[in-house]
């Protein structure tokens, strides 16, 4: 399936047409798909380059050793979680894949690094910390000025987002999905899901295997180009515009028989907002037509609800 590709240039760019346009066309995508390509998205492919080969390292760590990251009492928020550990909301059957986290670091002051755990050093992987330290400010700086686009398109202040995700509560995942060694018990590596978080933005991942849910109710394979990223609406931007922009149901299947053997790699970056941020639909969302749809809450509220669903929290 090709979905919309936009470019972010555009958006930051002096020429007030090209930015109008930007804001439509990523709006439209939103209300249509859900998901769009990102080119001249801001993140250095040196640096993608180096993250890659950096987890990839990581993943290779005895299971011993990467087990010694996993934290206990953080609900995987921080550091290593094991294989098979989380399952989408819904499901019983576990995920097939590890992955290791990477959150908040606080550099200013803020009361609200009190909420948030430290970061997990990796002794082992030189440069590691560093690197995702580094993907992490990339992935924020280009998380915001989106989100400044599509505040654009709400009718809302352009900055309007941009108090709410300083020092926010996102997360910097990443996944890797062994080699299948025996028959699955399911044809899924990730079961059918939506993000819980504003948007997601997401590098090429290693291998094909993400599928998005059409309006059609067919699922559709997804690929972006090695220059783009995909960037995708979460459930908590859904919950914000009363339904108005969509959170796209999507998964990512198995490979075909003769690449069991092979790894797939994934870094997708949830970019949520500071905890007390209110997800209460915001008031000219909802008309006669499209009545509230849902209670208000917090941020922190709701992650914490979702957090429990697919198991990562008791």
């Amino acid at each position: 399936m090709s979905i919309p590709v936009v470019d972010l240039q555009d958006f930051t760019s002096v020429d007030p047409e090209k930015k109008t346009g930007f804001v439509q066309q990523l709006g439209r995508a939103y209300e249509d798909v859900g998901f769009v390509a990102v080119k001249n998205h801001g993140i250095p492919d040196p640096l993608i380059s180096h993250l890659y080969e950096y987890v990839q390292q990581f993943f290779s760590l005895p299971l011993q050793q990467k087990a010694s990251y996993q934290i206990p009492g953080l609900a995987g928020q921080r550091g290593y979680t094991s294989f098979g550990r989380e399952h989408a909301k819904g499901s019983e059957a576990p995920d097939l894949k590890e992955f290791f986290q990477y959150g908040q670091k606080v550099e200013d002051g803020d009361p609200v690094g009190a909420e948030y755990p430290p970061n997990v050093s990796v002794a082992e992987v030189e440069g590691f910390d560093e690197t995702l330290y580094a993907a992490y400010r990339n992935f924020e700086k280009s998380g915001r000025s989106l989100l400044q686009a599509i505040a654009l398109y709400l009718g809302l202040d352009e900055f309007y987002f941009d108090a709410y995700i300083h020092n926010g509560n996102s997360i910097l995942r990443c996944i890797h999905y062994p080699p299948i060694t025996e028959e699955p018990a399911s044809a899924l590596r990730a079961e059918q899901h939506e993000d819980i978080n504003l948007i997601t933005l997401l590098v090429g991942a290693s291998a094909d295997g993400l599928e998005i849910l059409s309006r059609q109710n067919q699922w559709v394979g997804v690929t972006s180009l090695p220059d783009q990223i995909v960037v995708n609406v979460g459930d908590m931007l859904q919950r914000l515009t009363n339904n108005k922009l969509k959170s796209t149901t999507h998964r990512v299947v198995n490979p075909s028989r003769d690449l069991w053997h092979t790894s797939r790699f994934s870094m997708p970056f949830f970019l949520h907002p500071q905890m007390d941020m209110s997800l209460a639909c915001l008031e000219h969302c909802i008309t006669p037509e499209h009545p509230k749809a849902y209670p208000d809450a917090t941020a922190g509220e709701y992650l914490d609800e979702r957090l429990r669903e697919i198991g990562l929290k008791k």
